[in-house]
């Protein structure tokens, strides 16, 4: 509704409301003269009256002067048909004491309703139905504008794009997903050249993959290189309240694009609405499922949708109905997995079009370091860094921005200004000290970057170590020796301090966290055998309802369960107390690097692990004091490992 409309409209309200209003206070003044019927009878016979009005019941008596005098109950309600009988008996007399004939009273006598020739009066029943009619269409107005049930609930939130901008070289580190869903770029483009040979092109394409992965960005590709209408909602936007809207909408929703021919709709988060039927949850007329059965028939039910291909994202398709994979609905997968280097590589490059980078950045060394990172988490980090160098007044982004941008995006940001006591200062130095000293004697563990006593994020302190390859399976090893650095901190605080402090709490969880999966999940465990008692996908409670026995089993087994977690984290100590031991002298010489300088990084820890003094390692810090400035990223480049001690103490050197 427009301003005009709406001006418009208040001022129509404006003027009922002074109508109402006028004759409500008319009413008010005329009640004040109404009088019983023995008094205006009294008044009859002894003022100068102008005319008598009456109609029925109600009459009015008005004077020479003007004033109206009514009383209600006329002559009517004593049984006289005619009020000239009426006049008679009531003993109006002229001076001779004869009674006076009906046309000899000195007033007009009229039979009508006082008010009948009053044009406000046949007016307000006019204005009050317009006035109600008026605020229940406003009240309408409201609720729809406000997204209130009574006119928005089924009101359409698809949206719609044209001449889409986005192509498949704006998405990157996907090759193989770009190839996949080139076919239906293909398809919408030249659909004759595949149904000429018999071909169907799959009517439903479901992208798979953990969050910020580029699903969503792969749809828009697929349309922008066709270039074809785009229409996006997300899942949970079928779904209301209110029976029958979420089915009214995928109707509405498919119905625009059947006009639309050739286009694309695309579901985000389609596990909202398509969860597994039958599942616990609800029952038979849940509205989500009446949502998803829509969803199904208008897939592949009796109409056609040839030229219309839907895609849908989501991470969850474990739990999706079987009846919407199968094919003939959503009978393509693709799996949108987390980028490896090269792919890393080339997403960096991608974002960083737009932003000013320094010469000397190299996206190759900070795709080496970001092991895990998704293509969000990518962008977010050259985001960081941006805004880093703004705050710091530099033109360009540089290679320190992007190593801190990195810390920022894992940990947080640094708390430099937050008050340490000495104790704490020293209790953290040992705590890290801990995890880096066996990160570098234990074989399989991930080389040491950065070591820090300055608190980021929720953390006291931190210990970096990144991964130099993207190994997909971890092995049996390499778990171990993650449990045993991870309880390093521990250690070093039983061993120097005396006393154990709460510093560990998200260690210890993530120690047991990782043995209970070797015991449960993966088959580690030579007691328990290679059995899975637990799976390794979410909770979905109403499937767990459904199948009480899936992954249940016995208190016994759950009890050697308990022990086998215990054995790997009891062993992994004593290990770690056995190395740190034998290293005291590296512990006690990289904490008290730590509490003066805050921070060490590689060649700093490789230094005090081949036996440097504490001293020699401050006075190397302070003649190369702006270098780390300058490239954070040097010491990647170089052999991070080239000190490692193995279980049987005997010192191996890897290049």
């Amino acid at each position: 509704m427009n301003k005009k409309s709406k001006t418009i409209i208040w001022i129509i309200v404006a003027v009922v409301l002074i109508g109402v209003v006028g004759v409500f206070i008319g009413n008010i003044i005329n009640s004040a003269n109404t009088v019983s019927y023995t008094d205006l009878l009294s008044i009859i016979q002894t003022e100068d009256v102008r005319a008598v009005y009456v109609d029925g019941y109600v009459w009015q008596v008005v004077l020479e002067n003007g004033t109206k005098i009514n009383c209600e109950g006329g002559p009517g309600i004593y049984g006289y048909a005619d009020f000239s009988n009426w006049l008679t008996d009531i003993g109006f007399v002229d001076a001779d004491g004869n009674r006076l004939p009906f046309d000899k009273l000195g007033f007009d006598l009229v039979f009508a309703d006082p008010n009948a020739g009053s044009f406000i009066s046949s007016l307000i029943p006019l204005l009050g139905v317009v006035l109600v009619a008026v605020m229940f269409w406003l009240i309408m107005r409201s609720a729809a504008g406000s997204g209130g049930p009574s006119m928005g609930m089924n009101k359409q939130k698809t949206n719609v794009q044209n001449g889409l901008k986005v192509r498949f070289s704006d998405v990157a580190g996907a090759e193989e997903e770009k190839e996949e869903l080139a076919e239906v770029v293909e398809f919408l483009k030249s659909p004759k050249k595949f149904s000429s040979l018999g071909a169907r092109i799959p009517s439903g394409v479901l992208l798979v993959g953990p969050p910020g992965t580029g699903k969503t960005l792969f749809a828009k590709a697929v349309a922008g290189e066709a270039g074809v209408p785009f229409f996006s909602v997300s899942g949970s936007d079928f779904v209301e309240m209110y029976v029958g809207v979420g089915a009214k909408r995928v109707r509405d929703l498919f119905d625009m694009a059947k006009k639309n021919q050739p286009c694309i709709i695309f579901i985000d988060e389609i596990d909202a609405v398509g969860r597994r039927r039958g599942a616990g949850l609800g029952g038979g007329h849940d509205e989500r499922e009446q949502t998803l059965n829509q969803i199904l028939v208008q897939m592949d039910g009796f109409e056609s949708n040839d030229g219309i291909i839907v895609m849908a994202a989501t991470n969850r398709a474990d739990i999706l109905d079987p009846a919407l994979l199968r094919p003939g609905r959503f009978d393509r997968q693709i799996n949108v997995n987390l980028p490896d280097v090269k792919g890393r590589e080339q997403i960096l490059k991608v974002h960083a079009r737009n932003k000013p980078m320094s010469p000397d950045v190299n996206f190759k060394t900070v795709a080496r370091i970001t092991a895990g990172f998704s293509g969000a988490e990518l962008a977010n980090l050259l985001n960081e860094a941006a805004i880093l160098a703004a705050r710091a007044g530099k033109r360009t982004i540089g290679n320190l921005e992007l190593y801190d941008g990195i810390n920022k995006v894992l940990m947080g940001p640094q708390k430099k200004s937050r008050v340490v006591t000495e104790s704490d200062k020293r209790c953290t130095a040992y705590h890290e000290a801990g995890h880096a000293v066996l990160a570098c004697l234990c074989k399989h563990c991930d080389p040491v970057h950065e070591v820090s006593i300055i608190p980021r994020g929720r953390a006291a302190g931190y210990t970096m170590t990144r991964p130099e390859t993207d190994d997909n399976d971890v092995s049996y090893n390499k778990l171990v020796d993650n449990i045993c650095m991870s309880l390093g901190g521990r250690v070093a605080e039983e061993l120097v301090i005396q006393d154990v402090t709460t510093g560990a709490s998200a260690d210890l969880q993530h120690v047991s966290e990782i043995a209970r999966r070797m015991v449960t999940q993966w088959g580690m465990s030579e007691k328990l055998g290679l059995v899975a008692y637990d799976s390794d996908q979410p909770v979905f409670m109403g499937m767990e309802y459904g199948n009480q026995s899936r992954g249940g089993y016995s208190q016994e087994t759950a009890a050697a369960i308990d022990e086998e977690i215990r054995r790997l984290i009891t062993e992994a100590h004593k290990r770690a107390t056995k190395l740190l031991k034998e290293n005291r002298s590296i512990l006690d010489n990289m904490s008290r690097v730590l509490v003066e300088k805050e921070t060490i990084y590689t060649e700093e820890v490789a230094m005090l692990m081949k036996g440097a003094d504490y001293k020699q390692v401050v006075a190397f810090m302070d003649e190369r004091e702006g270098e780390h400035q300058s490239n954070p990223f040097a010491s990647v480049t170089k052999p991070s490992k080239e000190h490692v001690v193995d279980e049987e103490g005997t010192e191996e050197t890897e290049k």
